[in-house]
């Protein structure tokens, strides 16, 4: 069995060389077709912040202040340096910031002061030079009831107005427009469907990053804070409902806007649901708040509301259309339809200037 083995070994030896040597060359035209890219070839979506990646073009130029490009308001739905929560617009996170202002901070305060006094009282009152000699007492009726109902009355006030804060959340009202919300590794895609309207959001580069590319128009302070400014904002009429179905293409990211007081998880294969009515038309900044990857701090999230007639305006700019109105598309069906030699030719022309 070793001589088999040795021979074996041997064979293999003898006839790997001759395999390389008889390999074929690599066919000239197909090395030169592959080493030049086309040059009409439209730059891949997807990483955001790659420099060996080309990312989606954006607009070159916005006007600052039109529909889909307002100016941010200092302070409001972007961070601002405070300690607390961010001013809430919605009426869940206005009820959430009250309980947690007026009810949790204060019920924290009481709890922390009575035993910070206990602590010292025990420390005095109860210290070897006070009480050369022990008491010999274990057990104190009155004392074991206290600290055993005051916990339970202190987690009851704690839990009446969390389990309606979570039932408001759970019991929103009937929706005015859905929103469909797709994370992607590093960036976000919204969908209207009773709109029409789809597109991608990606986060706008500083004029100094080295990995902003040319097809790519630089953050400017009309656009937003800094790793928050992106080139297309979701737009959203004020007053109205809106339900998000949050779900992912990839791994798990999670679609959080603090002034809206959501937090959504996005998983892949699944759809959440969360809802939001904002009154007050401005710009909300967001991001993902799950560790999604290398580049996961480079996906914000950016919301404009408006008045509903500004947003029938940005539908129609999106390519899209109100409910109940014709798609712009669909406008001109009524007209006779070209002749196979004109779509013939149309066709030829496509097809040429794609090569």
């Amino acid at each position: 069995m070793r001589l088999i083995g040795w021979a074996i070994a041997l064979a293999a030896a003898g006839l790997t060389p001759a395999a390389a040597a008889t390999a074929p060359a690599p066919s000239p035209t197909t090395s030169t077709t592959a080493a030049a890219p086309s040059v009409n070839a439209t730059p891949s979506a997807g990483t955001g912040q790659n420099p060996g990646q080309p990312d989606a073009a954006q607009a070159a130029a916005v006007v600052p202040g039109t529909v889909g490009h307002a100016i941010p308001t200092p302070g409001i739905g972007q961070p601002d340096g405070r300690k607390g929560l961010q001013t809430q617009f919605t009426p869940i996170g206005e009820e959430a910031a009250n309980f947690h202002d007026y009810w949790l901070l204060p019920l924290c305060a009481i709890i922390s002061i009575i035993v910070l006094v206990l602590l010292v009282t025990a420390l005095i009152r109860f210290r070897r030079g006070a009480n050369p000699i022990p008491s010999r007492n274990s057990h104190n009726t009155t004392i074991e009831v206290i600290w055993t109902l005051v916990p339970v009355l202190i987690l009851v006030a704690i839990a009446i107005p969390s389990i309606r804060l979570l039932r408001h959340v759970y019991t929103p009202p009937p929706a005015d427009l859905t929103v469909k919300v797709t994370g992607h590794q590093w960036y976000w895609s919204y969908e209207l469907p009773d709109y029409g309207v789809t597109f991608d959001s990606y986060m706008l580069k500083e004029a100094s990053d080295p990995t902003r590319q040319a097809n790519q128009r630089a953050r400017t302070n009309a656009d937003g804070p800094p790793l928050l400014a992106v080139d297309n904002r979701l737009v959203l009429p004020a007053g109205k409902v809106v339900k998000f179905i949050v779900t992912a293409d990839d791994v798990i990211h999670s679609f959080a806007m603090p002034a809206f007081w959501i937090k959504q998880d996005a998983n892949p294969g699944q759809l959440h649901e969360t809802w939001a009515k904002v009154d007050r038309p401005g710009v909300y900044f967001g991001q993902c708040s799950e560790l999604c990857g290398a580049r996961h701090g480079f996906m914000p999230i950016a919301i404009e509301v408006v008045p509903e007639a500004q947003f029938a305006q940005w539908v129609g700019q999106n390519g899209g259309h109100m409910p109940g109105a014709k798609p712009a598309a669909a406008a001109p069906a009524a007209t006779a339809a070209p002749t196979p030699a004109v779509q013939e030719s149309a066709t030829n022309q496509a097809a040429t200037a794609q090569n």
